[in-house]
């Protein structure tokens, strides 16, 4: 049987075309840099970047775009094995405005619905997914079907073995009317109610990682040591509940627990600074840290992307974390050049105001 991968997520995948100017308007920006996007595709990346051996499970549309996420994937050595196309619908792509230190606002083309929730239970490797050492899901893939119904047979094929992550990941206007958590839901035959979703997939998870406003929809708390005592006893071992700019606070099922504060950042893009988090958890997690020094490893892993421009390309390597938690200061510009980045991204130099990238996650 071939070797374990270090980390399988599962989720969303899609372009992103970020301006090149920054606090200027989608309306008068006329350059822009495109970019692999998606959060648990963006994992993936962070991960690899970090010396693990990552794969991801998703769909793209079959048009050029879908071809694009291809090259980008083997680019950033994750394995695409398992991105497959979907002829009916077209390949996501997001755009955003970036204005620093704290407002990027998101649009996102995914209409008349993206690939990525059309990942279908008898697609799965679940031999590949019971053998990873971690396998990363995301709040998104329970938005609709029959990515749902895929993501919860991931979950039980697990069987709690290994790590088992749950990115809460809430995005009201993937679901149903844009429901919220309380509703039950709208009278398509795949409408659900959100929390009832995210209570049967915390079940199958022993870690669970969301802000504050996700643990609510999640476990109906937002105090943080509230949300991760709920988050304990709806079913997972580990508990991370980011608190913007207080930091995140870890809690685990023996009973240790780890509040970190924040690495200050001049922020450029916060857009990318979960996901690199979510990485470099990962990475923490496999190299059986404790607790402190995985949160402090992930804070800085996020603070040095919220100091770039984009989110996949900009995902940093080991040293680069080292050395921000060594001396405090993040990295100024770009990590050293991809294949997969644009040259023009590369450039930006554009700061602000220090910010705490959980702020932005």
């Amino acid at each position: 049987m071939p070797e374990p991968y270090d980390v399988i997520t599962m989720g969303r995948i899609g372009v992103d075309l970020y301006p090149l100017r920054t606090g200027v308007p989608l309306a008068r920006v006329d350059t822009f840099g495109k970019f692999l996007g998606g959060s648990a595709t963006n994992v993936a990346v962070a991960a690899a970047r970090l010396g693990r051996r990552a794969a991801v499970i998703t769909r793209t549309g079959r048009d050029p775009f879908g071809d694009y996420l291809h090259q980008a994937l083997r680019e950033f050595e994750v394995d695409d094995r398992w991105v497959t196309a979907v002829d009916e619908y077209p390949t996501p792509v997001t755009f955003c405005e970036v204005f620093p230190p704290d407002d990027f606002p998101l649009y996102f083309y995914r209409l008349p619905k993206a690939p990525d929730l059309e990942i279908r239970p008898d697609e799965l490797d679940l031999d590949a997914i019971r053998s990873a050492r971690i396998f990363w899901m995301t709040g998104t893939g329970l938005c609709a079907e029959p990515s749902r119904t895929a993501t919860l047979a991931a979950l039980e094929a697990r069987g709690k073995s290994g790590i088992t992550v749950f990115d809460l990941d809430w995005r009201p206007m993937f679901w149903p009317n844009g429901a919220n958590p309380g509703d039950p839901g709208d009278a398509k035959p795949d409408g659900a109610e959100p929390g009832a979703v995210y209570a049967r997939a915390l079940r199958h998870a022993t870690v669970a990682v969301g802000n504050l406003d996700e643990c609510e929809v999640a476990v109906g708390e937002r105090e943080p040591h509230a949300a991760a005592r709920a988050l304990l006893a709806a079913g997972v071992e580990l508990a991370v509940v980011k608190q913007g700019p207080k930091g995140v606070l870890a809690v685990h099922r023996d009973g240790t627990w780890a509040e970190v504060p924040p690495v200050p950042v001049d922020v450029v893009n916060g857009l990318g600074a979960g996901d690199a988090f979510g990485g470099a958890l990962c990475h923490g997690l496999l190299a059986g840290w404790d607790l402190e020094r995985v949160m402090r490893y992930a804070n800085a892993a996020g603070a040095i992307v919220a100091g770039r421009l984009a989110c996949s390309s900009a995902m940093p390597y080991d040293e680069e974390v080292a050395r921000t938690l060594a001396d405090g200061r993040v990295p100024a510009g770009d990590p050293p050049p991809d294949p997969a980045e644009t040259p023009s991204a590369a450039s930006s130099t554009a700061r602000s105001s220090a910010r705490s990238p959980e702020d932005l996650s």
